[in-house]
């Protein structure tokens, strides 16, 4: 770029004025613009010079003066404060024209927002990698020596002088930038000839060479190291150390570090005028990549970071390994109380905004024009009580090492909380948005002291509650018009992982020309506009496709890179796109090719209309830096979303600024076009979710590919417990990320439940909650109160222990092995499920192990465990899961609070309670309601203390949730209708497999497909069983079925007090023949060319002789009359899969057959309890209104 010299000091610090393009380079036209509109402004505010006269002044403060000399008002920066015989001396920089000058105070102005915008004309230089030396006279050795030296001699100073003066242009190469200050190599025309001004000073014995890494700051750098290019004027009482240092490099994009300017200084050999700008900038090996809507300076060292000492010594103490490289970015600008948006794989990390604020908030008099009244300084918004917790935590942490702010956590559930809470004193207030629209309803002016708003997790804040953060947002911005918010600084700070559509209305309406910093570069394609095109086709004719996407005439200048995975791709497509008259470059890394010469290739001018192609391989970008790329075409799907961004970064410098206003953008839209074919699974579910918030046109066809790999993703997790939200809530918000199952799995959910233990699931049980994981989520033991075999066996462990003979130390411990445990006076049963690595110099080594009739965990010695003697072993684990269903937490959170979950915990544990049970699979139990009641001996009735959903509910940390058992049981039913679709197939019978042997092991083949069985309705009164099995009786082995193939029908019952009516699903019966006995029916029939054969031996008893069978269209319908009265639990004694309950005939039936669940025989609860029981069922529906 060409330069002007404004002021020479020395070689290390002279100021500059820029010609060209670039950052921080602005035209001549806009300065004068920018002086007129200045002395317009501050000449008209004469009249009422109080409203923009500074209260005070400080050293380092920006402000605008007139100068008497220019005869205009000038940007300036105080250097000095001197008092006179009636006013003040005020020694300014005027940081336009590089000029110290001195005012009267009566001249100085503040410096409005408005006049900011524009960077400083003055450029701050010094001469790039070389450090003064001077000549050192040893009189007592007799020689002399060049050596380095801390100032340049002012024969150095003079030949520099000189040197400029006489030259007809000069440039310069922007090398780096380091605390404002310019790192040049300047190269000057002196008498038609062009040198370098560095390596002429070196050669002349006025410098030396200096390695980068060792590069020190000057004392007259250290003088200018304040001058900043944009600066709030709220923020003129802020200290040097928290302001910005705004650095840019010219070059590229290519941003240094302060260890790679040596490198760089060696291999760069292209001016600055022949790169174009990037806002990607590149600051380490590993080609960590950020965007950038305004320029700054990286911090990626903690000692040079914007923190009070106090606060680094603690961070440092905790050996932080920060600044990553988003906080780098980030700490900056915030620090300076810029508004600020930042995007990053690590946005939901509080340190990203944590450390700068509370730096700031030490400087107490940028607040000094706030109101005194009660009211925080600082509001950080996050979306749940979990992150607000943690954020919370960490300010008060790290808030010790600053002056008392008296942070405040504020989680509201109800109105009553809101009205009483008290926020005196508080500066800092962490809390949601729905609790604090609670909170705002009785802290009318809870907004009024706020220079802060800090928006945590963006995008889950505007996919949750959009409706709410803008209203939270107007009331912030209304509280801004008065009048002394103009010398106060405000602030809005969002950060996240993602991007928001809703974070454009955030930037243009309520922002004031924010830093965005966005180093997850696929989400910087969204915020760019991006357009993103998906094609669908076959792997073979990709080529085909893409030379249709090429052929046609743009309009402007098109430069399209073709990406592939490999060198013979390369090839092929290059090959093809030569065949079709298309010109194009080929990269690949076999062959030679000089960067510098492609580049000169691809960035000259070339006409309207041209295409200009570059068919390439990934490991190519990084040696060519292409932002200027209008096209992307995807040939080879992206192997990862990291490289899809990377990709996308090619064209940068087409991205759409979301801070303009899209008439002031004439560029053409970044245009990206993926050929997705059946190889494309890897990481297509990431990519495409990209392209759904980039809001793609996304093909029909290609969501139903969508819908398949998430479908298969699903059945790899078929190991994987299934999810906790699922089971607590109905519904799971993270279903694509989370690691757990989503859908019933046959062998996990049901057989557990069959094969493990004999639980009849029934209407009304005891629960004695053990281990209480949250609010609506425990671990216990169902309690059989005629007798609970548990007890006996715990009372018989604990007397076998007692006899410390008994007591065998485990010599060697196996996993998944069961061993006794003494935990304070109590034995337990346990099983280990983990071992850890024994450590140096110790006998024994740690194991997790898990108390299995209580559920929970716990991690002993090895040594602590005992031999636990077989016949303890033989009962099976009694703990099992339940869950209250009906409620969830407030907010749409998904975690629950822990002053609830202390709460149900002190009020539920070890303590038995009456529950419904709803639904059961595998070991977990869904419970609704769960009633704590008392026998009341003397007057020989029970009352009812709570409803466990009930107290959850007047916490007001919980909210109803009518969905919960509806979703769970629409899963059940998913996987009863894709069994059914397997069990149309016909259970065949060979002939030479008619052996009872056969026909038991046929049935469980069946048995394990099915899933019927599995869900328990919270509707039905008994459960619904799985089918007898095919009988084994002198009929099956009658020699005529063996030669034919024998089905066994689908059943239906349901029951009265009196009957049972079986309903057998056989349409057209042409004939049948059903017999009837005391304990058995068997029904048989032919239909279609088919035989069907049902023999049921029944679970009790009938009247044969008042038991019926009647024909009709589609089904038999069979009477059998009960022998006694009352509910049955199963139709049959052993179990079938084509047999289930009706559950269109459970209405009548509902609240009859009150069986409990229990490892022994079933036996009745009282009617007075079951009425309690329901009579809170039906409180708690009524309390939902």
């Amino acid at each position: 770029m060409e330069v002007f010299i404004l002021r020479i000091e020395d070689p290390g610090c002279f100021w500059v004025t820029m010609k060209g393009c670039g950052p921080y380079i602005v035209d001549e036209i806009e300065y004068k613009k920018l002086n007129a509109e200045m002395n317009r402004f501050y000449d008209k505010s004469c009249e009422d010079m109080d409203a923009v006269k500074p209260i005070t002044l400080e050293k380092d403060q920006l402000c605008v003066v007139f100068s008497e000399e220019l005869k205009c008002w000038c940007r300036a920066v105080v250097k000095s404060i001197m008092y006179c015989a009636d006013h003040y001396q005020i020694g300014c920089f005027l940081v336009d024209y590089a000029k110290p000058t001195f005012v009267k105070s009566k001249d100085v102005r503040v410096a409005m927002e408005a006049f900011m915008q524009i960077p400083f004309r003055a450029k701050k230089c010094r001469l790039y990698c070389i450090k003064p030396v001077t000549l050192n006279i040893n009189f007592c050795e007799d020689r002399a020596q060049i050596v380095p030296a801390k100032r340049w001699d002012n024969a150095a100073t003079q030949y520099f002088q000189s040197l400029l003066k006489a030259t007809t242009q000069i440039k310069a190469k922007l090398c780096a930038v380091e605390d404002s200050t310019f790192h040049v190599i300047l190269y000057a025309t002196v008498k038609g000839e062009k040198l370098c001004i560095n390596d002429d000073l070196v050669s002349k014995n006025f410098a030396h060479f200096e390695k980068a890494e060792e590069n020190i700051q000057s004392a007259a750098e250290e003088q200018e190291n304040q001058t900043s290019l944009n600066v709030n004027p709220a923020l003129a009482l802020r200290p040097v150390q928290l302001q910005e240092k705004v650095a840019v490099n010219l070059e590229a994009g290519y941003t240094v570090s302060s260890s790679s300017l040596g490198k760089t200084y060696q291999t760069s050999n292209v001016d600055l005028n022949e790169k174009n700008e990037s806002r990607f900038q590149n600051l380490t090996e590993e080609r960590s990549f950020v965007f950038l809507s305004n320029k700054i300076e990286p911090t990626s060292v903690l000692e040079k970071a914007p923190l009070h000492d106090n606060l680094k010594k603690e961070l440092a103490r905790e050996k932080f390994l920060g600044p990553n490289f988003t906080e780098s970015y980030c700490w900056p600008a915030v620090a300076r109380g810029c508004d600020v948006v930042a995007i990053s794989y690590q946005g939901n990390d509080p340190l990203l905004y944590i450390p700068p604020v509370l730096a700031f908030l030490q400087v107490e008099s940028c607040y000094k024009a706030l109101p005194k009244r009660n009211g925080p300084l600082v509001l950080i918004l996050c979306p749940g009580w979990k992150k607000a917790q943690l954020v919370f935590d960490l300010l008060k942490k790290y808030g010790r090492f600053s002056r008392p702010l008296h942070p405040m956590l504020v989680i509201l559930g109800n109105k009553k909380e809101a009205e009483t809470m008290k926020i005196q004193g508080c500066e800092i207030i962490v809390t949601t948005p729905y609790s604090l629209l609670r909170l705002c309803e009785y802290h009318l002016l809870f907004f009024t002291r706020l220079c802060h708003f800090i928006l945590d997790e963006i995008e889950v804040l505007f996919s949750e509650a959009p409706e709410q953060v803008f209203i939270i947002l107007d009331y912030y911005k209304k509280n801004l018009i008065t009048e002394e918010w103009k010398y106060s600084p405000h602030q809005i700070i969002a950060v996240g992982t993602q991007w928001n559509k809703h974070i454009r209305s955030l930037i243009k309406e309520f922002m004031n020309n924010p830093y965005i910093v966005i180093t997850a570069l696929a989400e910087a394609s969204i915020y760019g506009n991006v357009q993103q095109v998906v094609q669908h086709c076959v792997s073979s004719e990709r080529t085909a496709v893409l030379l249709r996407i090429l052929d046609f005439t743009p309009n402007n200048v098109q430069k399209v890179l073709v990406f592939t995975n490999s060198v013979d791709e390369v090839e092929i497509v290059h090959e093809a796109l030569k065949g079709n008259s298309i010109f194009a470059f080929k990269i690949h890394k076999e062959m030679e090719f000089n960067s510098k010469d492609f580049l000169e290739r691809w960035t000259k001018s070339y006409s309207s209309g041209s295409r200009v192609v570059l068919v390439l391989t990934d490991d190519c970008m990084r040696f060519l830096e292409i932002a200027d790329a209008s096209c992307v075409i995807h040939y080879s799907f992206p192997s990862s979303p990291t490289i899809f961004g990377q990709r996308l970064y090619s064209m940068s410098d087409n991205f759409h600024n979301v801070i303009k206003d899209s008439s002031d953008q004439e560029h053409q839209q970044a245009r990206s076009v993926i050929l997705l074919t059946e190889n494309s699974e890897c990481h297509s579910v990431e990519i495409l979710r990209c392209l759904e918030r980039a809001e793609a046109d996304i093909p029909l066809g290609l969501s139903d590919f969508l819908d398949s790999v998430l479908e298969a993703e699903e059945g790899k997790k078929l190991g994987r417990p299934l999810c906790t939200y699922l089971k607590m809530f109905g519904t799971c918000k993270n279903r694509t990320v989370c690691p757990d199952r989503h859908r019933i799995d046959l062998q996990t959910d049901m057989l557990q439940n069959v094969l493990d233990r004999s639980i009849q699931t029934s209407v009304y049980v005891t629960v004695l909650p053990l281990h209480i994981v949250n609010a609506t989520n425990y671990f216990g033991r169902i309690v059989d109160k005629q007798k609970d075999k548990y007890s006996v066996l715990a009372e018989e462990i604990n007397e076998y222990y007692k006899e410390t003979s008994n007591r065998f130390t485990v010599e060697k411990v196996e996993k998944l092995a069961l061993y006794g445990f003494c935990e304070e006076t109590v034995f337990h049963r346990v099983q280990v499920v983990e071992t850890y690595l024994k450590e140096e110099g110790n006998l024994f080594f740690n194991v997790e192990i898990k108390y299995i009739d209580e559920g929970r965990t716990s991690q002993v010695q090895s040594s602590q465990l005992l031999h636990l003697p077989a016949r303890f072993q033989h009962l099976p684990p009694q703990a099992m899961e339940f869950v209250v269903c009906r409620v969830k937490p407030i907010d749409n959170d998904i975690e629950w609070n822990p002053r609830v979950t202390h709460y149900i915990h002190q009020k539920i544990r070890r303590k038995p309670h009456e529950a419904k049970v709803v639904l059961t699979l595998g070991n977990t139990v869904w419970i609704d309601p769960m009633v704590q009641v008392t026998w009341l001996s003397d007057l020989k009735i029970y009352i009812s203390e709570y409803n466990v959903r009930s107290e959850i509910l007047s916490t007001g940390l919980g909210t109803d949730n009518p969905e919960h058992v509806l979703q769970l049981q629409k899963l059940c039913e998913h996987v009863k209708v894709l069994n059914h679709m397997k069990n149309l197939e016909p259970l065949s019978i060979k002939e030479d497999s008619a052996g009872p042997e056969n026909l038991s092991e046929l049935q469980n083949m069946s048995f394990e497909e099915n899933s019927s069985e599995n869900c328990n309705s919270s509707k039905m009164t008994m459960r619904n069983h799985l089918c007898d099995r095919v009988a084994q009786t002198k009929e099956v082995e009658d020699s005529s079925l063996h030669q034919q193939k024998c089905f066994y029908p689908e059943i239906k019952w349901f029951e009265d007090e009196e009957a049972v009516t079986v309903k057998v699903k056989i349409a057209k019966i042409a004939d049948y023949k059903c017999e009837f006995s005391t304990e058995r029916v068997i029904f048989s029939a032919c239909s279609g060319g088919k035989f069907y054969l049902a023999d049921m031996e029944l679970y009790q008893r009938i009247l044969a002789g008042k038991s019926a069978c009647v024909i009709k269209d589609k089904e038999a319908i069979i009477v059998l009359r009960k022998e006694k009265k009352g509910s049955w639990c199963k139709l049959l004694k052993n179990k079938n899969p084509r047999v289930s309950f009706d559950f269109e005939y459970l209405k009548d039936f509902e609240d009859k057959s009150p069986f409990p669940v229990g490892t022994g025989k079933l036996h009745c609860v009282d009617p007075v309890m079951e009425q309690l029981v329901d009579s809170w069922e039906d409180s708690g529906s009524e309390s939902d209104e």
